[in-house]
């Protein structure tokens, strides 16, 4: 049997025009800064992606800064700031917040003052989509992108950060979203690329290829081929539920992304189930992956109010475009087998 990956939270297999388009940017030589044909016609790729970018996210009044990373954004936008937020926030945005917001049972966050606040639109561990404020000064937008309809415009926050990966573009590109008009200072200094905002030369070919997959991301989401997705997720927590009394489904009461579920049984712990299913040959996470390396209960989770035994039972499954109900039902035919033997040997 093939393996099932079964972990795009992480990151997407690069979709076909961001590979189209990489390839293409290969060939061109120039560096994007220089004034001579060759020099241009980098410019040129880069401008493009740009402006695939900027309409993917319905940002017509923001800039788009190009980084290596929706982490290096964050720190971009974060420097030199006082917010608020809340531990569900992803490590790149928590690393420069003061966590004094409380989430509820749902993972949910309320923000009173949103012009001192970041508030993530998607939560990658549990999926939990947030009620994101008019004025807010910093909004996640890393998850959302590509799976949910929305505009940065309409949005109304100050600032976004958004990655190539996570929607079918190369890893190593992101990008800071900036209301027209707002200033960031420079956290890497030298020629002045990017508006002054991030120096640097530019990463033409994984730019290329972040504008390209943005583009057919958000045709998807047009299309609304995630609603499909949406029902082999509801499939497979059915499915998971006959399997086991004992699951908690988490924030199943709100909404959430389409493809993701994450779900504790307790007592069996999250690392020993993703290598388990590792080896029956399918990719899951338990928790985010810039933090998988840690062998340490989920702080979101905790967060949330479950308990310290709960959190360290938890994994994330989240389907992709191209997953089938046979994955799925594959999937949970293993667990629940995986989960028998750990019942047994737990008796």
């Amino acid at each position: 049997m093939s393996r099932v990956y079964l972990d795009h939270n992480a990151t997407t297999p690069l979709r076909a025009q961001a590979r189209e388009a990489m390839l293409r940017a290969m060939d061109v030589v120039g560096n994007p800064s220089s004034v001579h044909a060759e020099g241009r016609a980098a410019k040129a790729i880069v401008e493009k992606a740009r402006g695939q970018v900027s309409d993917a996210l319905g940002a017509s009044a923001a800039d788009i800064v190009f980084t290596a990373s929706a982490t290096e954004a964050a720190a971009l936008a974060c420097a030199g700031r006082s917010l608020h937020g809340s531990a569900v926030e992803h490590d790149a945005v928590g690393a420069w917040i003061d966590p004094v917001l409380a989430a509820d049972a749902n993972g949910h966050v309320r923000v009173a003052t949103p012009a001192a606040s970041c508030l993530q639109f998607a939560n990658s561990e549990t999926g939990v989509v947030q009620d994101v404020q008019q004025g807010l000064a910093l909004s996640d937008l890393t998850q959302a992108f590509g799976k949910l309809p929305f505009g940065f415009d309409w949005l109304g926050v100050e600032m976004g950060l958004v990655s190539g990966h996570k929607l079918g573009g190369p890893k190593g590109v992101g990008a800071l979203v900036l209301r027209q008009g707002l200033d960031v200072q420079a956290q890497i200094r030298g020629g002045g690329q990017e508006m002054g905002r991030r120096s640097g030369t530019e990463n033409v070919i994984g730019i290329a290829g972040f504008g390209a997959a943005a583009e057919a991301a958000q045709r998807d989401v047009a299309d609304g081929k995630w609603a499909c997705v949406e029902k082999l997720r509801n499939i497979l927590e059915k499915a998971l539920a006959a399997a086991s009394k004992t699951t908690i489904f988490v924030g199943k009461e709100a909404t959430r992304l389409p493809n993701t579920s994450c779900f504790i049984t307790p007592g069996w712990k999250g690392e020993t189930q993703v290598m388990q299913m590792d080896l029956a040959g399918f990719a899951i996470s338990a928790g985010s992956a810039c933090s998988s390396g840690k062998v340490k209960a989920s702080r979101v989770l905790k967060a949330m109010g479950y308990s310290e035994l709960e959190a360290a039972s938890a994994v994330r499954v989240s389907l992709g475009l191209e997953t089938t109900e046979e994955d799925v039902l594959r999937f949970v035919d293993v667990w629940a087998q995986k989960l028998k033997k750990h019942e047994a040997r737990a008796a």
